[in-house]
């Protein structure tokens, strides 16, 4: 008689292979870890770049039904981290998830993990600069109205008008979503699965409007090269 498989595994399933992680991750050359890392800040500033597009084209909708071009924003973005799940890169939320459990089940030297974050931080950083400046800034393909006075727009939103404990309330709550977006994926059997697993959490950060350190090393860089007035790309430091 044929078994039928779960199609997820168990939370103490996901956990173990959460640590497993974490040794691979703790293994991997620098350099290996650095250019993943650097693929993951550009693949998530696509996801970036797909909202703003949305929500900086819906100035009609926006005046009418704001909630509804969040909600619309929201459920674009997430395809940057999709990408980012599927193809194995590093990006710096998940790590922050998965090395601590790591370490607490002594599988990894503690100094692997700030070794890691640093490392991840900065390649993160470099991917959502490049694509930035590169494919979106110099090849003008948002350099047009409504789009322009969005991006600054937004910038500002995000590094210069909310205070410090508000940032680091909505990074807390970002992070949780994306560590179970992450923990969700890691559970799931098939593509497809992972797909809807990861969709889920990210669309209702974004919706809800929280900060993510990474999507902001892209959207707060990409509003001041297009003269938004934050004060520097070090406003990022703000960021949860």
């Amino acid at each position: 008689m044929a078994v039928d498989m779960p199609s997820t595994l168990r939370p103490d399933e996901v956990a173990h292979l959460m640590v497993e992680h974490g040794i691979k991750k703790h293994r991997d050359r620098y350099e290996i870890i650095f250019m993943k890392a650097f693929m993951a800040g550009a693949m998530l500033s696509f996801g970036g770049l797909l909202s703003e597009v949305l929500q900086g084209g819906a100035a009609g909708l926006t005046a009418s039904n704001p909630g509804i071009v969040k909600i619309l924003g929201g459920f674009v973005f997430p395809v940057g981290l999709v990408m980012i799940v599927l193809q194995g890169q590093e990006l710096l939320t998940s790590n922050m998830m998965i090395f601590p459990m790591a370490i607490a089940k002594g599988a990894i030297p503690w100094w692997s993990l700030p070794v890691n974050w640093i490392i991840v931080f900065f390649g993160n950083l470099a991917g959502s600069l490049f694509f930035a400046a590169i494919l979106v800034h110099y090849t003008g393909i948002v350099s047009v109205e409504p789009y322009v006075t969005f991006i600054k727009n937004f910038a500002i939103h995000k590094a210069g008008d909310p205070q410090w404990h508000q940032i680091f309330l909505r990074g807390i709550g970002c992070n949780w979503l994306v560590s179970i977006a992450v923990w969700q994926a890691a559970g799931a059997k098939d593509t497809i699965s992972k797909v809807f697993a990861i969709w889920i959490p990210i669309w209702i950060f974004v919706a809800c409007g929280y900060d993510h350190v990474v999507a902001n090393m892209f959207s707060v860089p990409l509003g001041i090269m297009f003269g938004a007035k934050v004060g520097s790309v070090f406003s990022l430091a703000k960021r949860g």
